[in-house]
């Protein structure tokens, strides 16, 4: 490892650790150098590589343990990948999130909770109008029942991929009413809801494919002009 520049010293050390990480000086569950060994590697202040470390703890990189010391949680660095994610098209979203919402909707139908329901039909109810308090309002009332289907398929890593799509979301339903795509109505929306509480895992797939397909369809359209 070689010392690094001081321009930008908690970046450049955050950057140089990284790079040791991706190639696998330290494997999985291994322990990093403390902190005073990291200060000569790199040649800089203590107060550097505590701020790279955090830089790589809340990339998922490194895992701080109490009385104990860091160590690698990961040797994969997906936030450029969900950089890159975030400036998708809006054609690209709207089909991350259908991907999302179908397998979601499928495995609610098998897996939803009498409160599952419950919560759903009640955020249903919620959504109400873009005039209740406006777009901003809506939206966040809109995704929040969504997210009720996504809770109720009982897959962690779905409801996590979601709650990271959620700020690509917003944007994407704020678009859709805009007067440039079709919002879907109450009832593509009750549709879903049905499906589920039938535990019909094929007509709750159905039902958000439906849901998304005029939204899809008017995007091809604008986009092939």
């Amino acid at each position: 490892m070689r010392p690094i520049n001081r321009t930008n010293l908690a970046e450049s050390a955050a950057e140089s650790l990284r790079a040791e990480i991706l190639r696998g000086r330290w494997a999985i569950g291994e322990r990093i150098p403390n902190e005073t060994a990291l200060t000569e590697l790199l040649a800089v202040s203590r107060g550097t590589v505590r701020e790279a470390v955090r830089v790589l703890i809340s990339k998922g990189l490194l895992d701080a343990r109490q009385g104990s010391g860091t160590y690698v949680r990961s040797t994969v660095d997906s936030s450029g990948a969900l950089d890159r994610v975030k400036r998708a098209s809006l054609r690209d979203q709207w089909e991350a999130r259908a991907a999302l919402d179908v397998e979601a909707a499928r495995l609610a139908a098998l897996r939803h909770t009498p409160k599952d329901l419950e919560h759903m039909k009640r955020l249903l109810l919620a959504r109400g109008t873009v005039s209740d308090g406006g777009r901003e309002a809506f939206g966040r009332r809109d995704i929040a029942f969504h997210r009720s289907i996504v809770e109720a398929s009982g897959n962690r890593a779905i409801v996590e991929l979601y709650d990271f799509f959620t700020s690509a979301i917003l944007e994407t339903i704020h678009s859709t009413l805009s007067g440039d795509l079709p919002e879907p109505d109450d009832r593509a929306h009750a549709a879903i809801v049905e499906a589920i509480a039938a535990s019909d895992p094929d007509k709750a797939a159905a039902a958000v494919r439906a849901f998304m397909a005029p939204v899809l369809a008017e995007l091809d359209r604008l986009l092939s002009q």
